[in-house]
């Protein structure tokens, strides 16, 4: 039987590779990638000549048992995504579930993923925090950030950098102007960035500066001594 490895790519420096990673994506027997024009730039970098396939979010469903029969008839098996971790706000989970109820090895490698630094660099607690990836764009968003009010957990959102400022506005609304947060983009890259203070001053650097690249915001949770007691 073949094993499923999950191996994370970088979201922006391609020092982030790991050696492991390299030595992986040579060895198995076929990558699996969201976007394989995105990913053959990649593999092209690290010298890796592997046969590449196509696994995203709009097949994973149809093309996950022919992956798990090619892993139970012993092929080793890597899946990446554009950038990151799978699975992560990415294609993934739903391989990995099909994988393990069939019995593979999963393995999972160490590597890049942009909540992590974007969360440690924010100077907000990060002993406990929400990872809450992309809110819903329309139905369900006001109900969702609504859900998140009494939340004392740091919070983390992935958002594009087109759609940031109106998210921080509607942070403002529900969570209040002084609620202090940390917007980070362009993770590991050149013109990486932490934007810090509480969502008024940060909704205006970003109206007086147009946000660009991938954006991670980091919000503080709800002060305990401020809730409403049970």
């Amino acid at each position: 039987m073949g094993i499923l490895y999950i191996v994370p790519t970088p979201v922006g420096n391609l020092e982030d590779m790991t050696f492991r990673a390299v030595r992986i994506l040579k060895e198995v027997d076929v990558v699996l990638a969201e976007d394989t024009r995105t990913s053959g730039i990649l593999l092209k970098h690290f010298d890796i000549h592997n046969h590449l396939l196509s696994h995203h979010k709009f097949n994973e469903h149809s093309t996950s048992q022919a992956i798990v029969d090619r892993l139970l008839a012993g092929q080793n098996v890597a899946l990446i995504s554009d950038a990151g971790t799978p699975g992560i706000s990415d294609p993934g989970f739903f391989l990995v579930r099909e994988a393990v109820r069939a019995g593979v090895e999963v393995q999972t490698l160490p590597g890049a993923t942009a909540f992590v630094p974007a969360l440690v660099s924010s100077g907000l607690p990060c002993d406990r925090f929400a990872f809450e990836g992309f809110l819903p764009q329309k139905k369900g968003r006001q109900t969702k950030l609504q859900s998140l009010v009494a939340e004392t957990r740091t919070m983390i959102f992935y958002e594009s950098p087109y759609r940031v400022v109106k998210t921080l506005e509607q942070f403002s609304e529900v969570f209040g102007a002084n609620r202090q947060v940390s917007v980070c983009r362009e993770i590991s890259k050149i013109h990486e960035e932490s934007v810090r203070g509480t969502l008024e001053e940060v909704i205006a650097h970003f109206k007086e500066h147009e946000p660009k690249g991938e954006i991670v915001i980091v919000l503080a949770g709800a002060d305990e001594k401020e809730l409403p007691k049970q």
